[in-house]
């Protein structure tokens, strides 16, 4: 071989064994299933069909947190979606004791909001589509205490106006229900004595008996207050019935994406600095900085029903992923029994901790903070057993990466700002706004929640972990050397050393 061809063919196996280091190993990908809460489920479809197109099988049905947590332990399904802990479910009759007996973990996916949704006219018949309501009032009218449209707690929030003398109508959910436990958890903290009273009422409805301090995963269906309910089987029959005015002088609680998706008029709620807010990433965000984790993940969230911060939309919450911890609950190691599935959730938890985050705010959520991300890597180690990938904006899409909350992250301006009385009411203040985006007096523009605090004592069940786990620092990424962007940076550099060589090269071996 002549020695002018060796700078070519040295350039040649250089780029070559780039290209071997820069290509992802193989992935024996198996499909794996899930099933569970609706509160997720706009964003879970949002996941799915992005997993999917990378060829990450994935399939979940939106069944309820109650149904997918029972699946989940009973192996029917991989994994499951929910917002009610285990020990909730339990403790209000939903069950859950096998999935204590399969082991699991809770991984936060994506941050959220409960929306309370409407359907008002006023005394001319012209819809409503401004409504305002204090935390209280709303938990109130949930609890049966405040039951017309006229009452004096509505009224004064809303320019003076009174609305015509009709009964209220409660939508929500039939059966059991994570959003209904997540709902009623603010409804007990924000109105205790209305809530209390409620529950002792219902105990023998539907809804209980309820230990103290356990929140209800259904409403009642019998009884006095059974008959100011209509009950739907899921949220999107909820978010469809408000949208379409089919149940005049109704209220309903769901998920904010439901009411975004079919455009149901969605109520701006006060929060502790006296701001009304409507339910978009950069309220949510800001209300979750208030958020305790337990040492398992699970939620604590009365520090954000009063978060003082004039951003907050105080009904916000974490949705979870529930996976396997097959060694045990003290240690929460271990994935499943075939490793191909264990590689599938763990590709898959990856995606909706990054590349899953981009379309949140768009579709009526709010992406996790950084460090929220990267405990779904945390939970990947403990999954595989191998080192959790350090997560950083080089390596990761979620917006709040990059100091943002994505497209459509801030609420439109509060109408009662700039304009008073009926207009704003009934016309969604058009024209004339003059204040914040997010409320009266408020700064405008998404901001990035520096994420929940980690200080709220253990859980008085271990529900799927302990201590010994989240308390373990995880290995450094081996992202060093040929990975991650030196891999782009080292292929940059051999195409600049070498491309010049090779076309010499060629260019000899022609003119022979």
């Amino acid at each position: 071989m002549h020695r002018k061809s060796w700078p070519v063919l040295g350039c040649a196996a250089l780029v070559l064994a780039a290209q071997l280091l820069l290509a992802p190993a193989a992935e024996a990908f198996v499909q794996v299933n899930g099933s569970g809460s609706t509160y997720v489920g706009l964003a879970m479809s949002d996941w799915q069909n992005g997993a999917n197109s990378q060829g990450i099988p994935v399939n979940y049905s939106a069944l309820g947190s109650p149904a997918g947590v029972n699946q989940y332990g009973d192996r029917t399904v991989d994994f499951a979606g929910t917002e009610a802990e285990v020990s909730s479910l339990q403790a209000a009759g939903g069950g859950g004791l096998s999935a204590n007996q399969r082991g699991y973990q809770y991984v936060p996916d994506v941050a959220g909001a409960v929306a309370v949704m409407y359907n008002v006219t006023d005394a001319a018949g012209r819809r409503v589509d401004s409504l305002h309501l204090t935390r209280e009032t709303i938990a109130r009218i949930f609890s049966r205490d405040i039951t017309r449209w006229n009452d004096p707690a509505i009224t004064t929030t809303n320019g003076g106006f009174a609305l015509p003398d009709q009964p209220i109508t409660l939508i929500g959910r039939s059966g059991q229900s994570g959003t209904t436990a997540l709902f009623y958890d603010f409804v007990a903290h924000v109105a205790a004595g209305a809530y209390n009273a409620f529950v002792s009422r219902n105990a023998d409805k539907g809804i209980g008996p309820l230990p103290p301090g356990v929140r209800p995963i259904q409403l009642p269906t019998m009884g006095p207050d059974a008959d100011f309910y209509r009950l739907f089987a899921d949220s999107d029959q909820i978010a469809q019935t408000v949208a379409n005015g089919s149940v005049p002088f109704s209220i309903g609680y769901d998920e904010f994406g439901y009411a975004k998706k079919y455009n149901a008029p969605t109520a701006w709620v006060d929060n502790q600095a006296g701001q009304y807010t409507l339910p978009y990433a950069a309220n949510i965000a800001a209300a979750l900085s208030k958020a305790n984790l337990r040492p398992d993940l699970s939620q604590e969230l009365s520090g954000v029903y009063t978060n003082p911060n004039p951003l907050t939309y105080p009904i916000s919450a974490y949705s979870y992923l529930m996976t396997p911890c097959a060694s045990g609950r003290d240690t929460c190691k271990g994935g499943y029994t075939d490793t191909s599935k264990t590689d599938t959730m763990a590709a898959f938890i990856e995606h909706v901790a990054c590349d899953g985050q981009l379309n949140m705010a768009r579709i009526g959520y709010s992406p996790l903070p950084p460090n929220l991300s990267q405990e779904m890597m945390n939970a990947n180690a403990r999954l595989t057993g191998q080192p959790a990938k350090q997560l950083n904006a080089g390596n990761c899409a979620n917006p709040t990466f990059h100091g943002s909350l994505g497209a459509g992250a801030t609420a439109p301006q509060d109408p009662f700002a700039g304009l008073g009385g009926v207009d704003a009411l009934t016309h969604g203040g058009a024209g004339g706004a003059k204040s914040s985006a997010n409320g009266p007096g408020t700064s405008t523009g998404p901001q990035t929640s520096a994420g929940p605090s980690s200080t709220a004592p253990e859980a008085t069940d271990a529900n799927g972990g302990s201590t010994d786990w989240r308390n373990a620092e995880p290995a450094a990424y081996q992202g060093s050397g040929f990975g991650g962007f030196g891999a782009w940076a080292a292929l940059v550099l051999f195409a600049a050393i070498c491309t010049p060589l090779l076309l010499r090269g060629i260019r000899r071996i022609k003119r022979r």
